[in-house]
């Protein structure tokens, strides 16, 4: 059983929660793969596969969107679970649950079984001109706000479920 896990990540913090979840998955004893989706050439080998993207004004990444896109009709016949991230703040004051834009019709392409969104984390250093611009004007705060745990219990599902249906 070998899992492909891949995310769209401008920055760095989604593919550190796909780095936890590929983590996760192989220290429940589930062989797990992080590729790039732009070096995901095919499905051919996998059991299952876990795809997510960053979120910026409520969409995924393009390299997220063409991934779904061009493997669709593979996906809908392996298990595949999908994770946003992006939300900015401290757990509590979040809604972690609302989809993202992109998310049901993605949720639908894939035949997902689930999709979780996750905190993100900024670093105001790392962004572009035009994304700080963003930043301020829509007041996000700095920081990281990534849910190790829930994070880890996610790959725990995913782990669990892959284990029953053998």
């Amino acid at each position: 059983m070998t899992v492909l896990v891949t995310a769209s990540s401008r920055h760095g913090s989604t593919a550190g929660i796909a780095d936890a979840i590929a983590d996760g998955l192989i220290k429940r004893g589930i062989e797990a793969r992080m590729v790039a989706p732009e070096d995901v050439m095919g499905l051919d080998g996998y059991t299952a596969v876990v795809i997510g993207s960053a979120v910026y004004a409520g969409h995924w990444l393009e390299e997220g969107r063409a991934l779904v896109d061009s493997h669709a009709a593979g996906l809908r016949e392996l298990p595949v679970w999908l994770f946003s991230s992006g939300p900015l703040g401290e757990p509590g004051h979040l809604t972690p649950e609302q989809d993202t834009v992109d998310a049901a019709p993605i949720v639908k392409a894939t035949g997902a079984i689930a999709h979780r969104t996750f905190a993100g984390r900024l670093d105001k250093a790392k962004l572009k001109f035009t994304e700080r611009a963003m930043v301020i004007a829509f007041k996000a705060p700095e920081g990281d706000f990534r849910d190790w745990e829930a994070i880890d219990a996610y790959a725990g599902e995913i782990a669990q479920r892959l284990q029953a249906d053998g």
